[in-house]
């Protein structure tokens, strides 16, 4: 007699970042966002090509400015004569890079300094943690302003450094708290202890056990700071402080096309709405990455 043994298939279980992955390509909410954003950063990538005209040139040949859209100007052109939809295409530059690159300084900042607080302890902890409550103190768009208005140059090409140093500067102690407490968890973990005991050193300890462990929180929180980045720099283009002309921000579009919203309402409705659904798309893509990454809600 022949005896038959049924074997079910080995499944190799996933790890948490490929689940992770997997719950954001099921949710139609995120994937939508990424298209949003994928479709953004091939505008800003490649503007000088998409764009009939250079963000600065102005069309001096109509009797009246601004005028409504037309076959030479698919979206009209603003009270100096200049291409809308030539400067809302570089303005997706503008407001990408600033908020991509000033995240990128955020990360930098916030984890450097959370991680040496939470590992060393002692005063480098206690300093941290009361320059963080003396900047949470100020409002940190008001704290911004404040800071532009110190160091505003002339020159309307270093009006770029001046946004990032004040969003720098107000925008990295939220990062630092939130490595800070992530790491002072994983610090006392077994295999941190484990690691300590057979003589590895800080620096790898920190490297090679304690930061890659706190990758998700980190991912999670710089995604939905990009689009609060974003959002601040064309506030301060609004208010006549960020971005200088003639380099186009949504921000300042927003501003210049205001005296016109009887007349031409679509100067401001434009980059109001690529500002608007830029900010959504991240602030959804952020919290499904957030939501991915939760362990307690998986599956």
């Amino acid at each position: 007699m022949t005896e038959i043994t049924d074997t079910l298939p080995s499944t190799k279980p996933m790890s948490p970042t490929a689940e992770a992955m997997r719950r954001l390509r099921r949710n139609p909410v995120a994937v939508v966002s990424a298209l949003i954003l994928a479709v953004l950063v091939v505008v800003a990538l490649f503007a000088p090509l998409i764009a009939p005209y250079s963000f600065d040139a102005m069309d001096r040949t109509y009797a009246v400015m601004p005028a409504p859209p037309d076959a030479k100007h698919r979206l009209g052109i603003d009270n100096l004569g200049q291409d809308t939809f030539s400067r809302l295409v570089y303005g997706a530059r503008v407001s990408l890079a600033v908020g991509v690159f000033l995240v990128l300084i955020q990360v930098v900042i916030g984890v450097s300094l959370g991680l040496l607080a939470a590992y060393k302890r002692g005063w480098w902890d206690t300093l941290l943690m009361r320059l963080t409550d003396a900047m949470f103190a100020f409002p940190d768009l008001l704290f911004a302003i404040l800071l532009v208005g110190i160091i505003r140059p002339t020159d309307p090409k270093l009006s770029f450094i001046t946004v990032f140093v004040a969003l720098a500067v107000v925008n990295w102690p939220g990062m630092a708290r939130l490595v800070r407490g992530q790491a002072l968890a994983l610090r006392e973990k077994e295999f941190v202890e484990a690691a300590r005991s057979i003589g590895v050193t800080d620096f790898k300890i920190v490297t090679r056990h304690i930061l890659p462990n706190m990758l998700s929180p980190i991912i999670v929180a710089a995604t939905v700071d990009v689009a609060g980045m974003i959002l601040a720099e064309a506030t301060l283009s609004f208010l006549g402080i960020g971005i200088q002309p003639p380099y186009p921000s949504w921000g300042r579009m927003i501003s210049d096309g205001r005296p016109y919203l009887r007349s031409e309402p679509m100067l401001l409705f434009y980059p109001a709405l690529a500002l608007g659904v830029t900010v959504l798309a991240l602030n959804f893509l952020g919290d499904a990455v957030r939501d991915a990454f939760d362990p307690r809600l998986r599956e």
